[in-house]
């Protein structure tokens, strides 16, 4: 963390009274929808009943461990935070919330979720947290993002532990099924991010983290882009012949998989001449595609437990 981050400065001290909606902000509320959502598939297509009010628990400390990741996440980047355009209205950099209420917020929710997910499932369910929370904050957000350039390859297994984490505290215990959904969204990650990167550039430029339209430049992102497209499809349409998938699961696996892999190829082909503006169209086209894949075999995953509860929906 830079030496600016440590210090007081005038934008800290403006609004010393914080209200509740700049520390539900620092929770990172678009992330905590996607962790929330991951978990709860996680949860629901375990091969055990959960009682409601115990799946109700789960899902809500799980959240609760993502927002506290997301506030230390923020308390740790709050120097570049103040530079990039993308964060400079997040509540620390905009003078709402200072770093010392953040971390204090993000520590104390952290502690909590994993004691009472604890106490709601069991230990494994919360070991997972815990280590979800650490390597978000320590692994990725304090020594990769701003270390190397695979930054979002390797930090991306944070985002992926929910549904394991859902799983977990269904069944008390980790299955191939479960490290499947996990590697969906490993794999996932990369392009996902990258595709935000290429039409971001300029912030990270600024900010001076090496993410890979940095250090590598356009070209070289969007070639990555393609190869984990790529690699991603096999990885998400052979889960359709597991005991997550069945047929509506591979309809939707196959479909999105082929206009995810169309938008990378498109990305990767185009002309480096080609208008600023048409470049951004294109970028941009495939980041928002990205978020309903992942959304759409999610809920394809939760389409098929919920029929095979019923015996129906399995090959």
């Amino acid at each position: 963390m830079s030496d600016a981050s440590l210090n007081s400065t005038p934008a800290q001290t403006q609004n010393p009274d914080a209200g509740f909606g700049d520390f539900f902000a620092l929770l990172k509320p678009r992330v905590m929808t996607l962790v929330v959502f991951t978990a709860f598939v996680g949860l629901m297509s375990a091969p055990v009943s959960v009682h409601p009010i115990v799946g109700f628990a789960a899902i809500l400390f799980i959240a609760i461990g993502g927002g506290a990741s997301g506030a230390l996440n923020m308390w740790w980047e709050a120097d570049i935070d103040r530079i990039m355009k993308r964060t400079r209205k997040r509540p620390i950099p905009a003078g709402k919330v200072t770093e010392g209420e953040a971390f204090g917020f993000g520590t104390a929710l952290a502690g909590i979720s994993v004691v009472m997910l604890w106490l709601a499932t069991n230990w494994v369910a919360a070991a997972i947290l815990a280590f979800t929370i650490f390597f978000y904050v320590v692994i990725y957000t304090m020594w990769l993002k701003r270390w190397t350039p695979q930054n979002i390859v390797i930090g991306g297994a944070a985002g992926a532990f929910p549904p394991m984490i859902g799983w977990a505290a269904a069944t008390g215990g980790i299955s191939v099924e479960s490290v499947l959904m996990f590697t969906l969204i490993f794999m996932w990650t990369p392009p996902h991010f990258w595709a935000l990167a290429l039409f971001m550039k300029s912030d990270y430029d600024e900010a001076g983290v090496p993410m890979l339209t940095v250090t590598h430049g356009r070209k070289s992102t969007r070639l990555h882009i393609l190869v984990y497209t790529a690699l991603l499809a096999p990885v998400a349409i052979g889960a359709a012949f597991t005991s997550i998938g069945g047929p509506i699961y591979l309809v939707v696996a196959v479909i999105y998989n082929a206009i995810f892999l169309k938008g990378a190829f498109d990305i990767w082909r185009r002309d480096e001449d080609m208008a600023e503006a048409d470049a951004y169209a294109v970028e941009k086209r495939v980041f928002k595609h990205s978020l309903y894949y992942l959304f759409a075999l999610f809920m394809a995953i939760l389409a098929q437990a919920s029929l095979g509860a019923y015996g129906l929906g399995g090959w």
